[in-house]
């Protein structure tokens, strides 16, 4: 165990801040940490968008089914996938189109989600919190109109950070033994680290909303797939260009 370690594994989702701001130099360093990230290829396929003005955070926060900490929290970043800026660097060496492939798609991706959470460590390790918003892709189309959005870019998450006004319980995860597989896929471990972990997450449902709801890990699991959501996102990346092919 050290520092670092003992970080990653104290992250809690905070979802109620302090009215303290950020100060231009702490936004910078989180930023700075977040291009330190892994990137395919160097292409740096993402940007970050930081909204502070409360207007625009108040309408994020309604496009995002209400969450309010999107209003409360000092600022808020949108992290997007972007091939735009790709496309207006290399327009000065050559007439290319950059390809719309299901790769491509993925790589802009990832390097955002890569770039989001070298972010969150850096926020952690100023005092910091944060909580990632996937929400921001139940109205899409309105999230990137608001935030004026060329094509070639989509928001991938929104991501409240600001200064903690709560201290969370540690949400449980799945056993080790149920997410490591050695060698080759497993699911020796399954029947025995899911059973354990749908009591304990059981447990701390009950705990965190008074002992009213008797769930699990398997119940939520499937509840949560069996509702259609976001629909209108396939649709949304065609027209910016992501074909997806």
């Amino acid at each position: 165990m050290n520092t670092t370690i003992s970080q990653l594994q104290q992250h809690r989702s905070i979802r109620k801040y302090k009215p303290d701001s950020l100060t231009d130099e702490q936004l910078q360093a989180i930023i700075q940490s977040a291009q330190s990230a892994p990137t395919s290829s160097n292409m740096q396929a993402y940007s970050v968008i930081a909204v502070t003005n409360p207007e625009i955070k108040s309408e994020l926060a309604k496009l995002a089914a209400n969450q309010p900490y999107i209003e409360e929290c000092p600022v808020f970043l949108v992290w997007c996938a972007d091939l735009y800026r790709l496309q207006y660097a290399t327009s000065s060496v050559e007439d290319i189109q950059i390809p719309t492939t299901t790769e491509i798609f993925i790589i802009a991706t990832v390097d955002a989600a890569l770039a989001a959470q070298n972010a969150t460590l850096a926020a952690e390790s100023l005092g910091l919190g944060a909580v990632y918003i996937g929400g921001i892709r139940d109205n899409i189309r309105k999230v990137s109109e608001l935030l004026r959005l060329p094509k070639l870019v989509y928001p991938v998450f929104g991501m409240c950070v600001g200064y903690p006004d709560q201290e969370p319980s540690y949400r449980p995860r799945l056993p080790v033994e149920t997410i490591l597989h050695r060698e080759h896929y497993s699911t020796d471990h399954y029947d025995e680290g899911i059973g354990q972990y749908n009591q304990s997450l059981q447990a701390f449902m009950a705990t965190r909303v008074g002992g009213n709801r008797d769930t699990n890990w398997s119940k939520e699991m499937a509840k949560r797939l069996k509702s259609r959501k976001r629909d209108d996102v396939t649709e949304f990346l065609h027209d910016q260009g992501f074909e997806l092919n």
